[in-house]
């Protein structure tokens, strides 16, 4: 159902900032310009598709995790962590929900040397960034979580703080709610065209396609897995593209003795405890290429030929399994290096990326939400500092690479 809060034409000709996309990344951002004391304009948020039925943001696993081999990357899931636990009072809203974690945690199992070697180096820069990752050989997992195979693992990582599921959906929400009770509006169109001034470097106007253009002061391009379409409209490229991703929900005959941490099995596919008595894993298709916007069907024979039997070698208690659900939804996968686009175009200083997150985007977002109101009410970052992930990179080629890519 489409919200009330929706219209489909903007109520003035012209906004001071205005948001291409309106799921969880442009709505954080909306949510941290409007509640900053500091910023008094106008904010225009243009969401094409209101239910938010296939959006990343629907359809994502929420999950969070600090796991990271970029101290930056764990940093920023620190930080969610706490706006997550300390949800309703960031909010100042009573009619909030308290929220927290379940904190099973993220099991990654190597299978080689060379994975291991991996696991010990990155463990070092998540501790030194104040993570809780512990080691544990084949013996200490098997006897922590029976119900794994581990005859050719070498090694697993664990954290068993803060990192987990989260309620994403309930965030989002609540953050989409508390923007437009703090004066954003928020409509449902779609842009078709992006206008500049006559010397090139500045975004003056944005075109609806219901026919309206719109004077702005600043454009957020917001647009998830379609943020390269935006991109476009001004002759930018991006290395963002939609990358399918499934999810299958299954109970078990034999259900396990104890939580399921989310499993990163060396072949690719996660899977993890959804509820008490349901699982879920997921993973990406035989084929990881980029698919049209609006391609959410199912690979053939996916989940009986390729996921299934690897969960089941690895858990042979999911050797009888029955699936309750699935879907398939899309990763806004940068290809250069899987890792945020923040921050403005060199050239073109009112255009503005929050793109590319690659599958991690529901955890990073409070974090870039932030660090984008600080762009644009201070002209620099208050928190942290996510210059790493600008786009003068992209530019010059040179990837911020993150190791501990699911």
């Amino acid at each position: 159902m489409v919200s009330k809060a929706f219209q489909k034409t903007p109520q003035k000709k012209s906004y001071d900032i205005v948001i291409i996309g309106g799921a969880i990344m442009g709505s954080a951002t909306s949510w941290f310009l409007s509640k900053n004391k500091n910023f008094g304009g106008s904010i225009l948020v243009v969401e094409r598709d209101p239910t938010y039925q296939f959006s990343s943001t629907a359809r994502t696993n929420s999950c969070i995790r600090q796991q990271f081999s970029r101290e930056l990357n764990i940093r920023i899931s620190q930080y969610t962590a706490q706006f997550i636990k300390n949800f309703q009072e960031n909010l100042e809203d009573d009619r909030v929900p308290k929220l927290g974690i379940q904190n099973y945690g993220y099991m990654y199992l190597a299978d080689t040397k060379d994975k291991a070697k991996s696991l010990r180096t990155i463990q070092k820069t998540q501790l030194k960034a104040g993570a809780s990752t512990i080691l544990m050989n084949p013996d200490e997992i098997k006897s922590k979580y029976p119900f794994y195979n581990v005859s050719d693992i070498f090694l697993g990582s664990i954290n068993k703080v803060d990192e987990g599921y989260w309620d994403g959906g309930t965030v989002f929400d609540w953050l989409r709610r508390s923007s437009i009770d703090n004066g954003v509006e928020y409509i449902s169109n779609e842009v078709t065209g992006i206008n500049q001034n006559s010397n090139g470097n500045r975004v003056e106007e944005i075109v609806l396609k219901s026919g309206e253009v719109i004077n702005c002061g600043v454009v957020v391009n917001a647009a998830g897995p379609r943020a390269s379409k935006i991109s476009e409209m001004l002759n930018i490229k991006i290395p963002v593209e939609p990358r399918k991703r499934y999810t299958w929900v299954f109970s078990a005959e034999c259900p396990l003795e104890v939580d399921l941490p989310l499993t990163i099995d060396p072949s690719g596919i996660h899977v993890r405890q959804d509820g008490p008595d349901t699982y879920l894993a997921g993973s990406k298709g035989f084929i990881d290429d980029p698919v049209n916007f609006d391609d959410f069907s199912f690979e053939e024979d996916l989940w009986e030929d390729y996921v299934w039997p690897k969960i089941a070698n690895r858990i042979p208690a999911f050797e009888a399994i029955k699936v309750k659900s699935e879907w398939a939804g899309h990763y806004a996968y940068n290809t250069l290096d899987q890792n945020a686009i923040i921050g403005p175009h060199p050239s073109i200083s009112n255009f503005m990326f929050i793109n590319g997150f690659s599958g991690h985007g529901l955890q990073q977002a409070p974090a870039m939400g932030r660090g984008m109101s600080e762009l644009l009410i201070y002209g620099k970052y208050q928190s942290l500092d996510l210059s790493p992930f600008g786009y003068d990179r992209i530019l010059n080629g040179t990837p911020f690479l993150e190791e501990a890519i699911i």
